[in-house]
């Protein structure tokens, strides 16, 4: 489809732009990437006091990322400074390894202690700090750091690989115990939170120390300083000995000082070592011990279960954590440890210099994008951390204001080289647009756009780094500061746009250029608008957009919230009627503020959209023109009809190359393609021609009349906003074109995501899933309330309770979320934990008495207390508590109201418990939502919601509030295309090389990423799939394990994502006879499934399955029957009674009751799903005929039986019983059961099949590349791509080996 503007997908505009280079073809790309990947090479490492050893190593690696396996080694872990020596001479840490002469296969590098400085000294005490805490999770609790919470090898017992405890196959059989706890087996209502963090035995701390502290004694005084003494540290040893040590340039000893007097000579023995642990060693048995102890654990776990994570997740549930005393936190607390990382020369970070910086790298070829990516990326993650770090600094008042004489409201505030601004409307900059809610949306608007601008990457064009971080009830923008904006007044900067929505405008040549370059990607046109002297000015923006060029020269763009055009759903604007589609919905509505706009999913549905109407119209129209040419020729035609009938279809040609592309001139009419001379008439069918695309452009709205173009004016509808006279056909045009996109989403975009959950294509499974289907087709959440009507009535409703259920949840956390934001905001630090109890407490507890919340004697006591240190009435003191006076019915009032006048949905329910009742909602559900939108972190113990004698919450059971973190999340072009190229080849039907490219997606991923990232999520499960299809399960395995480590860091432990990545697993796990296992993960898997969504969803149908497979290969019968079952039940319920799923459920119970030898329920299950069988796929099918012989063995077993209870009635005891066969399932059997339910299909292909099919894929392949070809040429008539639609679907039609492929790819 080149020949639609802006190119379809946004990750394409990369390409256009992308430094211009020829070489994005396939071949190209992976000529490239061979370069990349050196082989590696072997070098020996001396360390002192070990053996050596050998370490693989590649040229590219910096002699750094030696040092960095030195310092993560059991044996040299406590080593930290110390350089590398290859015959005497030392290395440069920043130098390549390939960049070094004489460093070859075999190499001896030796590693040599240096001497300490004060940096290299805290830097020691700082990884042994790490190393001896390197075990325990309070880091992840915590959210800091970039470590987050992972649970699978308390599941797996260690390691799934073959050196785990994995010795028993055999005989496991026998050892299993496959009851699941109460809450998990099918039908209970019981939903405990404890399991949710399962202890890790691992966590149990091992004391290596009591105290670990910087000595009151430093610094050292200068005649110690100049005996070598760097700083004093503080230790209490686990047997109770309290010593002071003196870190020094040689290295550690103990010194002569006490609490209370200095005396910093060494004692005597002074145990002077070069590292801690040494020293420590000596001095304390208990730590020697365990010390190796846990270095031996940290180093067996699996190393997706330590690395950084890129950007900070937040667990939302915690035991309580013992807190220890920890020299380093506390150091870091007070020091702003972002400021100067310790390997950064100079103070603090220039964000934006490295922001921009990173942009203009070359990106000329792969190895350069790679690394220009990298950077980006980096960068990134670094600025989102220490942007949230200082907007919660600036929150908790611990940064000065730049204008602190301002109300609070009105502050702005600079840290560590980021300016950070409040989302309120300061000076009524939005009182036009809805005041504070304006002002609270705007910044998730520029944030959006910053986005887009960053996503089409023009060269010269730069945007701010921007976070937007929600705290404590208020909103954050953190933005990287332009050079020089600081010392010149706004008014003298802005040489683009407008800063006062409008009124004064200007414009500037060079950013006309630069913009220019977007307009086609993001579909903004460039127009005129009026400026204060009413003369016109060009702009190719928004007006808020503006345009400062830096100190440093670069040309910025910033205020990017109306980069997409306004919503009129949601602005009714006088004057104006919508299309009867968006009408009949009841809109437009009223909305809180003015800035509501399209998504950028959306704009590209639509333009998507627009494109095929305009091919079906000129087509229609070419071939009405045929059609009466063909009446008039009638009587030639009877002879020699063929040729005819070509030259007319050539004719199309030349009108509708224009309509390829935005701004190639059309060919020449006279030039067709067979080169013949052509009749006069030709001229004429061109004109003709010419005439059909400009009617097709006015009926689709086109900007251009020869061409297709869509693009919006944002400006439109913008209060302020005047337009040039001669631009009004423009205009009322544009009008048009939103007036249909906001149809288009009403009448197009909701009814197809409703459609695509019921075909299970969307299967959303909390709030966050069901927003991510939103947002995919380009519909706002504030849209919550009309996707809910139109589901309640269609004619399908109870196949899409699931979807209701967990939009009814969004819709009420969302609402009460809104409530708490203010709520929180008038809340003083030191209530807060009494202020979220007591909210949750109005929300969830069915507790209705008001006054027994508050922690009456703590608060009343310090009430007394300060009334007694006589305040200022009125200082602030009384609004204060304000927060305690709330109710469960007042809060419960506000957040129906809120979804009435925020989502226009009417909640039917007063209390808490009324909306369970009439939604089937649970309380655990909606505390998770509640608490991750809010960024609440509650103690994990099983909450008593429904006692009406006490409230659940306490102010004890609140640990933490988070913030909640929306900022750019920059991507790996390169990386991407490969990972799309692998997924097509797969669903081709070439699973090598598709396994190929996604492994080279993954290596690239690991380049720009690093190794933990979402995106190598799903390449790391694609990739599992594969390995196991391709007969590889032990590799399938460990891939797979590696998905869902990385799943459970940055997603989350209990995300829909993680809960699925469990379920493979667990099949993978079954594959290699690790039955145990497979049952501990599929039991994890539907605990976290009840926790997220409950037992009402399809998904669950599926993992029911799966169970009842397992349990029925460990014959648990009657276990297995209760959860297929269900799975049965569910199936029935969101499948249709007549599906083939249900078949399947049918027939995989009847297996279970044939085991049990009860054949009468067997056969009545069966014949269930024969009848489905054969009403769905005929007689013939092999399932229909499969089913009937599987009913005809299952006749003659109950007849034998039948027989055998006959002969003990007639003869009693005596007589002569056949045994019963009672049969097992065979492991290959449920194997193949798993495989089937998990859409996974072996095709057994004898030789011939295979050659049929390469030949029909490589068919087909040509086949598109002959389109695409014709397309670049862009010389092709809307009726030959006509012709070519109808064969090609024709051809689909019938369907080959590589669609059965297909199937197993896409599921």
């Amino acid at each position: 489809m080149s020949v639609m503007n802006g190119d379809g997908a946004p990750h394409r505009a990369e390409e256009q732009n992308g430094g211009g280079d020829p070489e994005h073809s396939d071949e190209g790309n992976e000529q490239e990437v061979i370069v990349i990947q050196d082989t590696g090479f072997t070098v020996k490492i001396q360390a002192p006091g070990t053996e050596p050893f050998d370490l693989q190593v590649s040229p590219q690696e910096m002699v750094q990322e030696i040092h960095q396996v030195l310092m993560d080694r059991e044996d040299t872990c406590h080593r930290t400074c110390f350089s590398l020596q290859l015959e005497g001479n030392v290395l440069d840490n920043f130098a390549e390894l390939k960049s070094i002469e004489g460093l070859q296969e075999g190499s001896l590098l030796k590693v040599v202690e240096e001497p300490y400085t004060v940096r290299e000294a805290r830097i020691h005490v700082r990884h042994i700090r790490d190393l001896l805490k390197s075990l325990d999770p309070s880091d992840s609790y915590n959210g800091v750091d970039c470590n987050s919470l992972s649970f699978l090898s308390v599941f797996t017992e260690g390691d799934l690989g073959e050196n785990g405890k994995r010795k028993k196959k055999g005989s496991e059989l026998e050892q299993i115990d496959c009851t699941p706890p109460e809450h998990i087996l099918p039908g209970s209502k019981d939903r405990p939170l404890v399991p949710l963090q399962p202890q890790n035995k691992d966590w149990k701390p091992l004391q290596c120390l009591k105290i670990l502290t910087m000595s009151g004694w430093n610094p050292p005084p200068g005649n110690r300083k100049m005996h070598g003494d760097l700083m004093y540290l503080y230790m209490v040893t686990v047997e109770e000995r309290h010593v002071s040590i003196t870190a020094s340039t040689r290295g550690f000893y103990l010194n002569q000082s006490t609490t209370y007097t200095f005396n910093p000579k060494p004692a005597n023995p002074s145990f002077l070592s070069h590292s801690l642990v040494e020293l420590l060693s000596q001095i304390s048995p208990a730590f020697k011990k365990n010390f190796s102890t846990i270095q031996k654990k940290r180093v067996q776990r699996h190393p997706f279960e330590r690395i950084a994570t890129p950007f900070q997740v937040y667990s939302w549930t915690a035991p309580q954590v013992d807190h220890a005393m920890d020299c380093v936190r506390a150091e870091d607390a007070y020091t702003s440890r972002l400021g100067y990382e310790e390997h950064i020369p100079g103070q603090t970070r220039d964000w934006n210099e490295e922001l921009q910086t990173t942009r203009e790298l070359p990106r000329k070829n792969l190895p350069e994008r790679l690394l220009r990516e990298r950077a980006i990326f980096k960068v990134h993650s670094d600025f989102a951390a220490a942007a949230t770090r200082g907007s919660m600094a600036v929150i908790d008042g611990n940064v000065m204001a730049i204008n602190p004489g301002e109300e609070t409201r009105m502050q702005m505030f600079i840290w560590n080289n980021i300016f950070f601004s409040l989302g309120f409307d300061v000076r009524d900059h939005y009182l036009e647009l809805g005041g504070d809610s304006a002002a609270h949306a705007a910044p998730t608007n520029d944030l959006n756009g910053v986005r887009a601008y960053g996503a089409v990457d023009v060269d010269g064009l730069y945007t701010l780094g921007t976070v937007v971080v929600d705290y404590r009830g208020y909103r954050i923008t953190a933005q990287s500061i332009i050079p020089g904006i600081l010392e010149r007044e706004q008014e003298q900067s802005v040489i683009y746009g407008s800063i006062d929505f409008g009124k004064t405008v200007v414009s500037h040549p060079k950013y006309l250029e630069l913009l220019e370059k977007t307009s086609r990607p993001l579909k903004v046109q460039r127009h005129p608008v009026l400026d204060d002297k009413s003369e016109a000015v060009e702009l190719c923006s928004s007006v808020e957009c503006k345009g400062i060029i830096g100190n440093d020269g670069r040309h910025y763009i910033l205020d990017l919230l109306r980069t997409f055009p306004p919503d009129l759903n949601f602005l009714p604007v006088e004057g104006e009627e919508l299309p009867e589609e968006s009408r009949r919905q009841g809109f437009p509505r009223q909305h809180r503020h003015r800035l509501a706009c399209l998504r950028q999913e959306l704009i590209e549905a639509f333009v998507e959209h627009r494109y095929l109407l305009f091919m079906k119209m000129a087509a229609l129209q070419l071939m009405q023109q045929k059609a009466n040419k063909e009446s008039k020729a009638t009587a030639a035609l009877t002879e020699n009809g063929g040729p005819q009938a070509a030259t007319l279809e050539n004719k199309g040609e030349g009108g509708d190359a224009t309509a390829t592309t935005n701004g190639s001139a059309p060919p020449s009419p006279m030039a067709t393609e067979n080169g013949a001379c052509e009749s006069p008439e030709s001229s004429e069918a061109d004109l003709k021609s010419r005439e059909v695309v400009q009617n097709a452009c006015k009926a689709v709205g086109s900007i251009s009349n020869t061409s297709f173009d869509i693009r919006f004016n944002p400006d439109i509808f913008s209060p302020g906003v005047r337009f040039p006279e001669g631009s009004s056909e423009d205009i009322q045009k544009q009008k048009q074109l939103l007036k249909d996109a906001a149809a288009f989403l009403v009448s197009c975009q909701i009814p197809s995501l409703v459609k695509d959950c019921l075909d299970h294509n969307a299967l959303p499974m909390d709030g966050a899933t069901l927003t991510e289907a939103l947002h995919q087709r380009g519909i706002n959440v504030r849209y919550l309330g009309t996707v809910l009507d139109f589901i309640s009535k269609t004619p399908a409703r109870t196949q899409l309770d699931h979807i209701y259920r967990i939009g009814i949840y969004e819709l009420i956390t969302r609402s009460a979320k809104h409530f708490f934001k203010t709520y929180l905001q008038g809340v003083e630090l030191s209530g807060l934990s009494a202020a979220v109890s007591h909210f949750l407490n109005c929300f969830l507890s069915s507790f209705t008495d008001t006054v027994a919340h508050l922690p009456a004697d703590e608060l009343v006591s310090k009430r007394k207390n300060r009334r007694r240190r006589n305040r200022v009435p009125g200082g602030g003191g009384g609004d204060n508590t304000a927060w305690a006076s709330l109710t469960p019915t007042e809060l419960w009032r506000s957040i129906v109201s809120e979804a009435s006048s925020y989502y226009h949905f009417t909640l039917h329910c007063e209390t808490v418990d009324q909306a369970v009742e009439k939604y089937g909602l649970q309380k655990t559900t909606l505390l998770r939502e509640i608490s991750i939108k809010a960024g609440i972190q509650i103690l994990i113990k099983d909450y008593n919601f429904d006692s009406r004698h006490k409230p659940a919450f306490t102010e004890e059971d609140i640990l933490n509030i988070f913030p909640v973190v929306k900022h750019v999340n920059p991507k790996a072009s390169d990386a991407f295309h490969f990972f799309q190229s692998g997924q097509a080849k797969v669903q081709q039907g070439f699973l090598k090389e598709g396994c190929e490219l996604i492994n080279e997606a993954l290596n690239l991923f690991n380049n720009v990423y690093g190794a933990m990232h979402v995106e190598l999520c799903a390449c790391l499960r694609l990739l599992a799939r594969l390995n196991y299809i391709m007969g590889d399960y032990s590799e399938a395995l460990s891939n797979q394990q590696k998905a869902v480590l990385m799943s459970e860091r940055v997603l989350g432990i209990e995300h829909p994502n993680t809960i699925q990545e469990y379920m493979h697993l667990a099949l993978y796990c079954f594959a290699n006879g690790q039955l145990s296992t497979a049952l501990k993960l599929l039991y994890r898997a539907r605990y976290l499934m009840l926790q997220v969504c409950g037992e009402d969803h399809p998904e669950m149908a599926l993992l029911d399955s799966n169970i009842g497979l397992v349990l029925h290969g460990v014959m648990e019968f009657d276990l297995s029957l209760r959860f297929l079952e269900n799975a049965l039940a569910i199936n029935s319920k969101y499948h249709g009674a007549r599906s083939l799923k249900v078949a399947l459920s049918h027939h995989l119970v009847a297996r279970v009751y044939e085991s049990k030898a009860e054949f009468r329920s067997a056969l009545q299950h069966e014949k269930e799903g024969y009848t489905i069988y054969k009403n769905q796929v005929g007689e013939a099918h092999e399932k229909t005929r499969e089913s009937s012989e599987y009913l005809k063995y299952l006749t003659q077993q109950a007849v034998a039986l039948q027989r055998t209870m006959n002969e003990i009635y007639k003869n009693g005891s005596s007589a002569s019983i056949m045994p019963l066969k009672f049969t097992a399932p065979t492991m290959a059997s449920v194997l193949e059961q798993l495989n089937i339910i998990n859409g996974i299909i072996f095709i057994p292909l004898s030789q011939k099949d295979l050659e049929n099919l390469k030949a029909e894929v490589q068919r087909r392949q040509q086949l598109q590349e002959a389109m695409k070809s014709e397309e670049q040429q862009e010389e092709e008539s809307p009726l030959e791509l006509e012709h070519k639609l109808t064969a090609e679907q024709e051809r689909q039609s019938a369907p080959t080996g590589a669609e059965v492929l297909e199937q197993q790819a896409s599921a």
